[in-house]
């Protein structure tokens, strides 16, 4: 594939800005020949234009076109081969079978769509029949329904560069609704982008659809991402990633003269709680499992286990943690900046007075940090989210003070517990105080790994994510770009 670094606007492409960046690769920082040109405002307004010109044509184009277009995209996806495997791995720094398995992954979840709109019945009809012999007034019909929302922005995650990413779930989840998308490629890995983008294009002709269903645009600039959100033809945003950036689309969105609903997943340390009897029967087992989830993908998830929330009477599992994570290297970070933030956050944790690293390790590596419950909730900056391959944890003197604890956390993505189900069932307030918490409850698990199904619910309440009714993995994912409609006394053939 010939990549040349444009936007990609609808069938054409673009290159009318004059500044360039490169892609780097992730373990060397060594950049990457291909430049790519940085947006303009004037691409941005063509792009959402021929968006917006390609709703209006998609309103009329049945559920069965779209799905073949999202069964082209898959195709296409497969089609690029080893290469975007290589260019993926490079950029990003992750081994070739984690790459691999993302890109089936997100190959799947195209197609998962497609399947989860073959049914007529993914809008929710709802016919209420007309009563027009009810007393004292006639009742009308009344019949409602799912539309799509209209043209949508999309911001790349840096972590997943496949599968949340430019074909990632935000992207195929306002395409299966029958909204345009106007992605804003991550600049961790552009030429990967670069490739799916063109993929998604040459599938949305082949396919026959309007254009403008998709384009793509590069840049750096956080002026240019907020330009693309206050665009007033934009009806939704989607992004993942930091919360300071997530917030500040936030702000943007709801700030406009037409205020529009905003998708953002923007971290969570995802507690994970450890009970005595679970610990007695399981602790060195889950001591092993423990240290392979907290670095798994070089702890760069957004489900990574974070926050521990364990008994002092238990606290010896914590050496045993510690002695495992000791064990473990390091490898690369998706960017340099993640792997300098990780190393400024492990320090700004060792130097705190009320926490201790157990581990021995020079930083940065695999790390395991302890405070008491008492200074945790006394400094909230203690929790903050420490991007990487390291965890937090928490001590609590009794089960008192593990659900005062629990309550005083901010929302999350996930929550976990370990523990016999017996001991479980013996102190229900911990299910009820960690459900208020999280969009996904786990038992005797770990909260990487995110299944995409039906049930899956990837979101929480703020400030995991800006609107906790809504998931981003997930066929339920689709919910995000549409509204309710009700057509009050209409024949059935007139209802779109």
């Amino acid at each position: 594939m010939n990549l040349t670094g444009e936007q990609i606007i609808g069938n054409s492409f673009s290159k009318k800005g004059t500044s360039t960046f490169q892609g780097m690769q992730a373990d060397s920082g060594i950049a990457i020949s291909q430049p790519f040109y940085e947006a303009t405002t004037e691409e941005i307004d063509q792009a959402v234009a021929l968006a917006k010109s390609a709703f209006g044509a998609l309103r009329k184009i049945s559920d069965e076109k779209r799905v073949a277009f999202l069964e082209a995209i898959a195709a296409e996806i497969n089609a690029i081969g080893e290469p975007l495997i290589e260019m993926a791995c490079l950029e990003a720094g992750l081994p070739t079978a984690r790459i691999q398995g993302e890109r089936g992954r997100t190959t799947g979840q195209v197609l998962a769509f497609a399947n989860f709109i073959k049914n007529k019945s993914w809008t929710n009809p709802i016919d209420d029949p007309a009563l027009p012999d009810r007393q004292p007034l006639p009742k009308p019909s009344l019949f409602q329904k799912q539309i799509p929302l209209g043209p949508v922005a999309v911001f790349g995650a840096s972590n997943f560069p496949l599968a949340f990413s430019v074909a990632g779930g935000d992207t195929m989840s306002a395409l299966a609704a029958g909204c345009p998308v106007v992605f804003k490629a991550h600049p961790a890995h552009p030429n990967t982008c670069e490739m799916v983008g063109r993929a998604i294009q040459a599938a949305a002709q082949k396919t026959g659809m309007p254009e403008g269903i998709f384009s793509m645009i590069h840049t750096t600039s956080h002026e240019l991402g907020g330009y693309l959100v206050q665009h007033p033809d934009i009806q939704a945003v989607a992004f993942t990633g930091s919360y300071r950036g997530g917030k500040a689309l936030y702000d943007l969105a709801v700030r406009r003269p037409n205020p529009i609903p905003v998708y953002a997943e923007m971290g969570s340390i995802n507690p994970v709680v450890l009970l005595s009897n679970g610990l007695a029967a399981n602790g060195t087992s889950l001591a092993a499992n423990f240290s392979q989830s907290v670095c798994l993908g070089q702890g760069q998830f957004c489900t990574n286990p974070g926050l521990i929330v364990i008994k002092k009477s238990d606290e010896a599992f914590l050496t045993d943690l510690a002695a495992q994570l000791d064990t473990m290297s390091m490898n690369a970070f998706l960017t340099q900046g993640i792997a300098q933030a990780f190393t400024k956050g492990c320090q700004k944790l060792d130097q705190h007075p009320e926490v201790k690293r157990y581990t021995k390790q020079a930083i940065p590596s695999p790390s395991l940090f302890v405070t008491t419950a008492q200074a945790a909730m006394k400094d909230q900056e203690i929790l903050e989210e420490v991007f990487g391959p390291s965890t937090l944890a928490v001590v609590v003197e009794n089960e008192s003070e593990m659900i005062a604890f629990i309550e005083s956390l901010p929302g999350q993505l996930t929550g976990t517990i370990h523990g016999t189900i017996e001991e479980i069932k013996a102190f229900p307030e911990l299910i009820e105080v960690l459900s208020l918490r999280v969009g996904r409850i786990l038992l005797n698990g770990f909260p990487t790994g995110v299944e995409v199904s039906p049930a899956m619910v990837h979101g929480g309440p703020f400030p995991a994510t800006s609107d906790s009714r809504g998931t981003s993995v997930g066929t339920q994912a689709i919910y995000r770009f549409t509204r309710h409609i009700c057509y009050q006394n209409f024949p059935a053939d007139l209802i779109n």
